[in-house]
């Protein structure tokens, strides 16, 4: 048997202690927890603009738009392909699309680097999940352009109606647009052909085609990577934007996690010397449960349960406060594409559970080597202190 209902009280009666060892326990999970949902958010917010039944290609050996260069002469090419998927009006969904990162004025008197899209007439169409939510598509063949919902407001004329600078050219906007979180929110879109020729671009970033399935997908991707016509390479949408996130969300994922170590240490350090001083003032009532017939092992559980209890109450508590960073907006540059990105903390059920368990093992191991002095103790010894 384990003497639970004296550890309640026991809990309750140091009322203090327990509530800073729960709230130090909490802390450090906080930081666990955030730095998870940090990297997911990054994971989401660029994997989430990605259709399955888009396919993105890049010249052979590219990492990012940014690095890759396709000839325009592959554009009628793929748009030939039997597995492309055809608009209202009957011609094949496939864009041509150059990516330029361009520097923007901010209200604070610093620059933003933004990724400028150069698209063609059937980017919008391509992706569904991109949609006007202001004003209308800009016009091919002029400076018109369509900001994306985050960079709204983030420059002097980064609004509907209000006009850009750049590249010693004027580029009114006329559109706002939302992509259900994606990267594409962080991005302006204006014709191809005016942002290649205000850069000197002949050639494109990278080509887009719609298929009709996720298996006519497969079949594309095959058949490019099959034929010799093609330097090209394939990958569905999803795909690349999830390895755009990879570097950063990795980057933030290994240094958050290695704080929370650190601060894990010291948590579970502090979570010790309370249990152990608890142990040290209830030296006497340890001592009378043995006397009644508890054994050793019975008063070893009662002091792990006891400090497991602390260390899932720190795990709660730190789970609450990261979950209420939800809200908030971050924005920061992405290595891999050189451009600014805006992303949130991100939970999960599986962040949540592994708050739960860290708070609970921390608890545990500060608990443990003190359950162990108490259930040594002696009788005798014991009622006698």
């Amino acid at each position: 048997m384990i003497p639970l209902y004296y550890n309640t009280r026991s809990l309750w009666a140091r009322r203090l202690s327990t509530g800073l060892t729960v709230l130090g326990l909490g802390l450090v999970v906080f930081v666990f927890s955030a730095v998870l949902m940090l990297a997911n958010g990054i994971e989401s917010a660029l994997a989430s603009g990605g259709d399955p039944r888009n396919v993105i290609l890049l010249a052979e050996g590219s990492t990012s738009e940014l690095m890759s260069n396709v000839e325009r002469d592959a554009l009628r090419a793929l748009g030939s392909a039997p597995q492309v998927a055809s608009s209202v009006e009957g011609e094949p969904l496939v864009a041509g699309e150059l990516v330029v990162p361009v520097l923007l004025p901010r209200g604070d008197g610093k620059e933003s680097n933004i990724n400028a899209r150069g698209i063609g007439p059937e980017s919008f169409a391509i992706r569904p999940t991109v949609r006007l939510i202001a004003g209308r598509e800009p016009r091919m063949g002029t400076n018109e352009v369509a900001l994306g919902e985050a960079l709204v407001g983030r420059s002097p004329g980064a609004n509907l109606g209000g006009e850009l600078v750049f590249a010693e050219e004027r580029w009114p906007v006329v559109g706002v647009f939302t992509a259900e979180g994606g990267a594409y929110e962080s991005e302006l879109w204006v014709d191809v052909n005016r942002l290649g020729s205000a850069f000197d671009r002949p050639g494109l970033s990278s080509v887009v085609v719609r298929t009709g399935s996720e298996q006519a997908r497969d079949a594309f991707i095959k058949g490019v990577k099959e034929d010799p016509r093609f330097t090209l390479e394939a990958k569905s949408e999803p795909e690349y934007w999830a390895e755009q996130a990879t570097w950063l969300a990795t980057f933030i994922r290994v240094l958050g996690l290695f704080v929370s170590f650190i601060f894990s240490v010291g948590a579970v350090l502090g979570a010790m010397i309370t249990m152990y001083a608890q142990v040290a003032a209830r030296i006497g009532e340890l001592g009378i449960l043995r006397a009644v017939g508890y054994r050793r092992r019975s008063v070893l559980a009662s002091i792990l349960i006891e400090s497991a209890v602390l260390g899932a109450a720190g795990g709660v508590v730190g789970a609450l406060g990261a979950l209420a960073t939800r809200w908030m907006e971050i924005r920061t540059l992405n290595f891999q594409t050189f451009a600014e990105i805006r992303f949130g903390f991100t939970p999960t059920p599986g962040i949540v559970v592994a708050a739960l368990v860290f708070g609970t093992l921390m608890g545990t191991l500060g608990g443990l080597l003190p359950a162990l002095r108490a259930s040594r103790l002696s009788i005798l010894d014991a009622l006698r202190a």
